[in-house]
């Protein structure tokens, strides 16, 4: 049965019944109940009452000289030893100390035999042993046992918080979440499905329990739930209001703290899962409906929030980016949107694209080109490359030196008017920021960034956007040129994409087969096809420009 998890006993950290016994300067000795180790003691109370159940809140070492029990009580019926210890343990007594001496020589027979009956942990305190002196000792240990969970629950907040630093957040937070509770730890999505999980993995029944648990959190006000099935404590915590994100957690014992660990876990996941962006969902809900039916891209930008105003236009950076390692997932993508600072994602295929609105730019700054000393340098095919990263990195399998571009920008960009930054664990391609009706340009610049990126093993690269000579061509004349010049491979569309990423990259065989995903002889038939098909030289240098210029301005 759920219930919502409310604290049963103090905050503090209960001690071990058998830590006190172990304690040689008290003497303390256990007559009967269970093993001392599986008791647990929140506090200490002294009373001789014949009636302590008002006076306990629960989890105490009752400490009594048996004043209230009278000197004949040896006599069978002369005490009522039985309603005694039942009162104590009805109150949530842990355990009972009965101190011998000044009024009895010897802990009765009848309160043995009654805790015994009852299964309550029955201790005798010697008569040189004080209460005050248990009491003491109860705290002392209690203190320890504070400082101890104290420095674990640190320790794992650190842990936690690395971990969401990571490429991969999400399940390094539940694996190391799992790691510290010795349990399992899943995220759910909204629909209830299993999006990642780490840990050992529990038996069906404890499965589906978990499950319903994280369902019952996410339609009911409260945001935490606990149950305990099949031996194996579980614990649900919806990650933020309404969004239908839940941590569940099956540990097969529950320690003083874990509590709190998960709740940190399921804090940080909350941020990686949730909306890192100014605008309502409700908003873009209501920018692709709009889209849907018709309207301009130019006309819905607004409703996606944030961007830098062109008059009354937006200007969005487009995102393409792969994972170092593994392929894409829906809750890495939206980690890396997070960092990014948009919350428009698509993760298809194995690419993540992102739109990115721009941040504003200063005052005088009269073009949208990267900034001098900022960590990028221009390329030759109309991109810029990001050297904060150290350049070129190491070939796959080992770790490359990475390091975010230098700059003043937002999290998440580079340098102040750069846009987007690199992202550890990322490979990234960048377009220039565009306004809404040249997105599809800016996705196509962003792909070829990307290839271009992944060709030359940098963590970045933008497209630049700077003047040069092919501005002084109209467009429409440009592209007809193009198109007659390219005419021979226009047919084949794997030719001209061959050509351009080879020419881009200086003529390497081996960097482009890197950006197509093909082998390097493909590429050098392709080439030697291009060289065929359009009559041409591609070793002439003015070949190559003329031919790089066609394919810039080659549309479709």
């Amino acid at each position: 049965m759920q219930e919502t998890a409310v604290p049963s006993a103090p905050p503090t950290p209960p001690v071990s019944l058998a830590a006190l016994l172990s304690r040689d300067d008290l003497g303390l000795r256990q007559i009967t109940g269970p093993p001392a180790g599986e008791v647990t003691i929140h506090g200490a109370h002294t009373s001789e009452m014949s009636d302590p159940y008002p006076y306990l809140l629960g989890g105490e070492l009752l400490l009594t000289a048996g004043v209230h029990i009278p000197e004949a009580a040896g006599r069978p019926g002369s005490f009522d030893f039985d309603g005694y210890v039942a009162r104590i343990v009805a109150a949530g007594g842990a355990a009972l100390g009965f101190g011998v001496a000044p009024v009895h020589d010897t802990v009765p027979a009848g309160l043995v035999a009654a805790c015994e009956e009852h299964g309550l942990p029955l201790v005798e305190v010697p008569p040189r042993t004080t209460f005050s002196g248990v009491a003491r000792a109860v705290w002392q240990l209690m203190a320890r046992a504070r400082l101890s969970e104290l420095r674990r629950i640190t320790e794992a907040q650190q842990g936690l918080a690395a971990a969401a630093s990571r490429p991969d957040p999400v399940p390094s937070v539940l694996r190391r979440l799992a790691g510290r509770l010795e349990g399992r730890a899943v995220l759910y999505g909204p629909e209830g499905a299993e999006i990642a999980a780490a840990g050992r993995e529990p038996g069906d029944e404890v499965r589906r329990a978990l499950a319903e648990l994280a369902r019952f959190v996410t339609g009911h006000p409260s945001s935490t739930a606990t149950d305990t099935v099949a031996g194996t404590r579980l614990a649900a915590y919806a990650l933020g209001p309404g969004r239908g994100f839940v941590l569940g957690v099956a540990a097969p014992h529950r320690e003083s703290g874990d509590h709190t660990i998960a709740s940190v876990a399921a804090v940080l996941l909350s941020l990686l899962t949730g909306e890192h962006q100014s605008g309502t969902g409700a908003a873009r809900s209501s920018a692709l409906v709009r889209l849907l039916l018709g309207a301009r891209r130019e006309e819905v930008a607004p409703l996606l929030g944030g961007g830098e105003g062109d008059g009354a236009v937006t200007r969005w950076y487009v995102v393409h980016a792969r994972p170092d390692t593994g392929a894409p997932d829906a809750v890495s993508a939206s980690a890396l949107g997070a960092a990014l600072g948009s919350p428009l994602v698509d993760a298809a295929d194995d690419v993540v694209r992102v739109l990115v609105p721009a941040p504003p730019r200063a005052e005088g700054d009269g073009g949208a080109r990267p900034e001098g000393g900022g960590g990028v340098r221009p390329e030759g095919d109309g991109s810029v490359r990001s050297e904060g990263d150290g350049g070129v990195r190491p070939e796959a399998g080992a770790a490359p030196p990475r390091k975010p571009p230098a700059g003043s920008g937002p999290a998440g960009s580079g340098p102040a008017g750069s846009g987007p930054a690199a992202q550890p664990g990322w490979t990234l391609g960048v377009s220039a920021p565009v306004a809404p009706a040249e997105w599809p340009a800016a996705d196509a610049q962003a792909a070829r960034a990307l290839a271009r990126a992944r060709a030359t093993r940098s963590a970045l690269v933008r497209h630049a956007e700077r003047p040069g000579f092919a501005d002084l061509v109209p467009p429409g004349e440009a592209e007809a040129h193009a198109r007659a010049l390219l005419a021979p491979i226009g047919g084949v569309p794997a030719l001209a994409e061959t050509l351009r990423a080879w020419l881009s990259l200086h003529g390497s065989w081996d960097r482009t087969a890197v950006a197509l995903s093909v082998h390097r002889n493909t590429v050098r038939q392709r080439i030697a096809r291009c060289a065929a098909l359009l009559g041409a030289d591609l070793d002439d240098p003015d070949v190559r420009m003329e031919l790089w210029f066609a394919l810039r301005h080659l549309r479709g």
